[in-house]
């Protein structure tokens, strides 16, 4: 596969697998933490690294999940307390990201993990850094490790499709039914987590909050089934990768830059255009209103 190839299969995999949990996290009204966990899992990051002094390898999963993990619990315990979900969610994450950023200023410095690498990710120098696999050949190390992580995903959603649908919906009806609906939160928190450091390394902290709120936030206006919109979160993030990739190369530009601002085009062409929710196809249906009452009325 060609240079080009192997970027836009990156952040391909990158945008599907956010897409899908980002469908997730806006029905669960947690799109916040997508924000905060795409910072915090920088502290687990540093920490692991600090651990072993390796900048790559399971342990650096095994340090984000933590540090996700942490931040949904202290983000629970906040709220528990009495202080709203907004606030419990910026006083955690600026924290624990200031936290991560202090820790790489004073004590990996001379190590290639930096705040600009951590906001912008590095996805120019994926195709370089591989990693042999039975049956495959070479491949680049971070496409491997996505794919590894989308397929988790998948498994996950498709595992335990029925209790995602419910607790995101109505908590209360999912305890009603015998659903750990608490166990069920704190294993999404890890999908989110490894979804966000698989991600991280690639295409930073600024790209990985575009593709897990944008595209799912664009799906959401196209329909209200539950399937269509994860199928539909997938394909956005898969696109705008590739509009973002045109972008880049035609003003030469940051690439990851790039398909962050594409997932804004693609809202903003389904904010206008959804057939059912759209503000063109609500102006349309409030100017036949007004011109026809009667017929409004009967169509409700």
């Amino acid at each position: 596969m060609s240079y080009s190839g192997w970027i836009l299969l990156t952040a391909s995999l990158v945008g599907v697998s956010c897409g899908l949990i980002g469908v997730l996290l806006i029905l669960r009204r947690m799109a916040m933490m997508a924000d905060a966990i795409s910072h915090t899992v920088l502290l687990g990051i540093v920490v692991a690294y600090m651990a072993t002094r390796e900048l790559s390898g399971v342990h650096m999963l095994i340090g984000a999940v933590c540090a996700g993990l942490l931040t949904a619990v202290l983000v629970q315990w906040f709220q528990s307390r009495g202080v709203q979900q907004e606030a419990s969610i910026g006083i955690v994450f600026t924290t624990l990201f200031a936290v991560g950023v202090v820790l790489i200023a004073t004590q990996v410095g001379n190590a290639h993990l930096d705040v600009k690498h951590t906001l912008m990710g590095e996805i120019t120098f994926i195709p370089w850094e591989t990693v042999a696999l039975p049956l495959v050949g070479e491949v680049p190390e971070a496409v491997a490790m996505l794919a590894l992580v989308l397929a988790i995903a998948v498994a996950a959603i498709v595992a335990f499709y029925k209790e995602w649908k419910i607790t995101s919906f109505d908590p209360a009806l999912a305890a009603s039914l015998g659903i750990p609906a608490v166990l069920m939160h704190y294993a999404f928190m890890s999908l989110v987590s490894v979804t966000t450091v698989a991600s991280f390394d690639a295409v930073g902290a600024i790209m990985v909050v575009a593709m897990l709120i944008t595209p799912a936030s664009a799906a959401y206006l196209w329909t209200d089934r539950l399937s269509v919109m994860l199928s539909l979160g997938a394909a956005f993030g898969a696109l705008s990768a590739w509009i973002g990739y045109g972008i880049a190369t035609w003003l030469d530009t940051s690439i990851s830059g790039s398909m962050a601002f594409a997932t804004g085009i693609l809202f903003a062409a389904s904010f206008l255009g959804s057939p059912r929710y759209g503000a063109l196809s609500r102006l349309r249906k409030g100017i036949a209103s007004r011109r026809d009452p009667a017929a409004s009325d009967s169509a409700d």
